[in-house]
């Protein structure tokens, strides 16, 4: 009976952080196909190459964040709240630091395979600004976020390792996405 109890609790806990993700999944489409968008990728060759990527490491690095938020909630070394905890800290700047870099990085590699398969491609200056201003946003909207859901969840007593999953590839994909449009209406206006 505990078997069912326990599947019936990560259900119950599940579903509407789904649902929610099912809407930002939806949103994040929606901005991703607006006038604007195409444009932007229109007007900087090699965005859609790096796009898949961006996004699934918005969920692979701020995903490892909230599981350590959580197993450090379960064993009681983080106290559910913002403070000056150095354990806590310590995570949030590893996770941005590995967020900005992993940006970076995205561009480059882009911008090195379009290159090696001759395609056209924006300058590098170019990919890697705007990676770096969608990053930065990103990483500085995905740690606060994060942090505030996994703490009330934890304070209202469900589980933050039934929730961080859906929590961070959503928030990850919508905000990567309407982030990527903000750095590609600055990048427009810059460059």
């Amino acid at each position: 009976m505990e078997a069912r109890q326990s599947a019936w609790r990560i259900y119950r806990e599940s579903l509407p952080i789904l649902v929610v993700s099912l809407a930002g999944g939806i949103f994040a489409g929606a901005v991703l196909g607006s006038k604007g968008m195409t444009e932007g990728f229109q007007r900087f060759p090699g965005m859609l190459l790096l796009l898949p990527a961006f996004l699934a490491t918005r969920g692979n690095v701020y995903g490892a964040l909230g599981a350590r938020i959580s197993s450090g909630l379960h064993q009681g070394m983080i106290d559910p709240e913002f403070s000056w905890d150095r354990r806590l800290i310590n995570a949030v700047a590893a996770s941005f630091i590995n967020g900005i870099s992993i940006s970076i990085f995205i561009a480059v590699v882009s911008w090195g395979i379009l290159h090696v398969l001759g395609r056209e491609s924006a300058r590098l200056i170019e990919l890697v600004s705007i990676m770096l201003v969608s990053g930065i946003l990103t990483s500085t909207t995905l740690i606060f976020g994060l942090l505030a859901l996994v703490f009330a969840s934890y304070q209202y007593g469900l589980d933050p390792d039934n929730l961080i999953g859906p929590i961070v590839t959503t928030l990850g994909d919508v905000f990567g996405v309407v982030f990527l449009f903000i750095a590609l209406t600055v990048a427009e206006v810059i460059f």
